[in-house]
């Protein structure tokens, strides 16, 4: 088993998941099966209850996990599904040693943090590389070198490398920013040299070291960074600022990277395949066509909220040969200034979400698409409000609404009766990848082409089932529907060009040549919009 670890230095933010998803697409183009685990250093046993603007989008697997949202463009790049014990947090680690602690398991040691939280660390890393049965296993460790909450995970990949053998079977790169003075227009290596020098201190030699910058580093600026790191020449590697981070790998291949790491590794050289990688950039550069994309939100300051919204459209802008533009509005803006924001949208995507605020918003911009005829695509908390805005509106149901936000006497959206009997509000939840069953001869049927599809959720409350009857007779048919029946899945409308939603969120699936159908078709009606 041959293991890469990546770490940052100077500040956080730099793009370690990029560029682990980058080396990971290399490997894979040299046919190596790759895996890759995210270390995140917070006391948070998952993402699910943090907040997306403090740390971005809660990512959701297949198996339920809710992880960060790098193992998003892990899965993206690598085009693999991963599980929730490829995301470690200290709250994970801290636990399980706790749990071994309270039954027992030290014999009556003194529980310390080396050596039984530095070996809990190795053992989850380990596990999850033998059931990968991978080649390589890639790990990012979040946070900067010199964190405090970062200590015992650095010095548990420390002792990896001490464990896995021969030096060659564990690579450590170290990703740096490399600063350019604005006066003199000077690329700065200080930064750097301390950066690498807190994480020698530690015990850790980098093999090569990844410089971020607004522009490619010059030669003599690499040469001084080898010389003062003890990295060779052909271990710094430069990583500017691209105009799509699909490019990274390329830009990577294209200074041999991947020829340097192999040899690091002690894996044989093998012909480079980046042919349809390659070809997935083209479009995306380079676009023929070109289309406004409105998505109204509620942590619209804080992007990475959105961020597997953002790449999905990227996909699709790759398949489409369509630039889209995305125009962020925030729901409680409409709230307080009208629609009048939406009026050069050719697509309008709600997306999902939790909480009241800003929904009268987002459901003022679902009822300005129905009745505008703007393609609309609505996600999770979007299905929902756009079941609410057609009772409302069409079915003149004022007081629809959702049990979630009020008591009303209409709650088209509520919990399932076996849902309320549950009195762990966590334990209803529903999360991970559950099969849809699609109606022949709907919309989304045509967009899928299947009756049978596999989608991840994460939501607590559904459609009504005491309205569902009234809601189709009316003209919104619910072509996608839970094996069992009971749940709702997919909305449409009858005699509008695409106006559709989901309960379940698309985007977690989608992939660079696969974007997720249900974008895609939300992208070509818009095109034609």
């Amino acid at each position: 088993m041959k293991y890469v670890v990546v770490t940052g230095g100077v500040l956080s933010g730099l793009g370690k998941g990029v560029t682990v998803s980058s080396i990971g697409r290399l490997l894979i183009s040299r046919g190596y099966k790759v895996t890759a685990i995210k270390i995140d250093p917070y006391l948070n046993c998952d993402a699910g209850t943090m907040n997306p603007f403090q740390h971005g989008e809660v990512f959701v697997l297949d198996d339920g996990g809710e992880v960060d949202l790098d193992l998003g463009n892990y899965e993206r790049f690598l085009d693999i599904n991963l599980t929730r014990n490829h995301n470690i947090t200290t709250g994970k680690v801290y636990r399980a040693v706790v749990e071994k602690e309270r039954r027992g398991d030290y014999l009556g040691k003194t529980v310390q943090i080396i050596p039984h939280v530095t070996n809990e660390i190795k053992s989850q890393i380990k596990n999850v590389a033998e059931s990968s049965n991978a080649d390589v296993v890639l790990i990012e460790l979040g946070g900067t070198v010199g964190d405090i909450e970062s200590m015992p995970f650095l010095e548990a990949v420390r002792q990896l490398r001490m464990e896995v053998g021969p030096e060659e079977n564990l690579v450590f790169v170290h990703t740096t920013l490399v600063p350019v003075m604005d006066v003199v227009g000077e690329q700065k290596t200080k930064p750097t040299q301390h950066s690498v020098k807190e994480l020698r201190a530690i015990g850790i030699q980098p093999d090569i070291i990844v410089g971020r910058g607004a522009k490619p580093l010059d030669y003599d600026i690499k040469k001084k960074i080898s010389l003062f790191c003890n990295v060779p020449l052909e271990g710094i590697v430069s990583a500017p600022d691209a105009e799509s981070i699909y490019q990274v790998p390329v830009l990577l291949e294209e200074q041999g990277l991947t020829d340097h790491l192999l040899r690091r590794l002690g894996l044989k050289q093998r012909k480079t395949d980046l042919k349809k990688w390659k070809a997935l950039l083209k479009p995306l550069l380079n676009p023929k066509h070109e289309t406004r994309i409105a998505i109204v939100g509620k942590y619209t300051h804080l992007q990475d909220s959105y961020i597997s919204y953002i790449e999905t459209l990227r996909h699709c802008s790759a398949a489409t040969n369509t630039k889209i533009n995305i125009t962020w509005v925030e729901a409680e803006d409409i709230e307080k200034n009208g629609c009048d924001c939406l009026k050069n949208a050719n697509g309008i995507i709600i997306p999902g979400g939790f909480g009241e605020r800003g929904i009268e918003g987002k459901i003022s911009a679902i009822k300005y698409a129905r009745e505008n005829r703007i393609p609309f695509l609505g996600v999770c908390l979007g299905f929902q409000l756009a079941t609410i805005e057609f009772c409302r509106n069409v079915l003149k149901m004022r007081d629809a609404n959702s049990s979630e936000f009020k008591k009303t006497v209409h709650p088209v959206i509520d919990l399932l009766p076996e849902q309320k009997e549950i009195k762990n509000m966590g334990a209803t939840m529903r999360l991970g990848a559950h099969d849809v069953i699609i109606k022949k001869g709907s919309l989304a049927h045509k967009i899928y082409n299947k009756t049978k599809i596999s989608e991840r959720h994460r939501h607590r409350y559904e459609i009504n089932p005491d309205y569902i009857k009234k809601i189709e007779n009316a003209g919104m048919i619910f072509s996608g529907k839970s094996a069992d029946g009971k749940r709702m899945e997919i909305a449409e409308l009858k005699n509008n060009q695409f106006f559709v939603a989901s309960q379940f969120h698309p985007e977690f699936k989608s992939r660079p040549g696969k974007p997720a159908p249900l974008f895609l078709g939300l992208v070509k009606a818009a095109k034609k919009k």
